[in-house]
Order: structure tokens, then sequence, then C-alpha cells
């Protein structure tokens, strides 16, 4: 099994997968805290997803826009804990 095949056949759907289970907790999750958690969560795998897309590929814009992701979701992130920080009378 080559590595495009293996990324194809096993990584992708994998990560598919926790995709689809990471929007589960999204659309059911009780607490804010836990759907932004799984907002997070979806998207470092949409990161891991691009990524090995590339590596499968060979295109490099593909790792631009997970980078470019990955700097978003941090910024998010930050801005959601300082949210909550701000929203239970942290200083």
């Amino acid at each position: 099994m080559t590595l495009d095949a293996f990324i194809h056949y096993v990584i992708l759907p994998l990560l598919g997968g926790g995709i689809v289970l990471a929007f589960v907790r999204l659309v059911r999750g009780p607490s804010l805290p836990d759907r932004v958690v799984a907002l997070d969560l979806m998207a470092t795998l949409i990161i891991a997803l691009s990524a090995a897309y590339a590596v499968a590929t060979g295109q490099h814009a593909y790792l631009d826009a997970a980078i470019v992701l990955a700097l978003i979701t941090f910024l998010g992130t930050v801005a959601f804990a300082y949210y909550l920080h701000r929203r239970d009378g942290g200083a």
C-alpha cells in the first residue's frame, strides 16, 4: 500500500468521521464552552485533513490554507477565553 492510498483509504475517512463526531458534540453540547471546544476540534481536524490531502496530492496550497485556518482558530480560542474570563468577573 502506497502512502497516497493509505491517506485516501484510511486517514481521510478517519478524519472525516472525527469531524462528524465533533459536529454532533457542537450541536448537542450542553454548555457554551463545550460547543467552543467542539468547534476548535473541528478546525483542528480540518487542518489535519488539509495537510494529509496536501501530502497525498503534492499541492502545497492546502498547507497554506491550513496555516491560515490554524492562526484564525488560535485567535478565536484566545478571544473566547478572554470573553469567559470577563464574563465570570475576572479583571
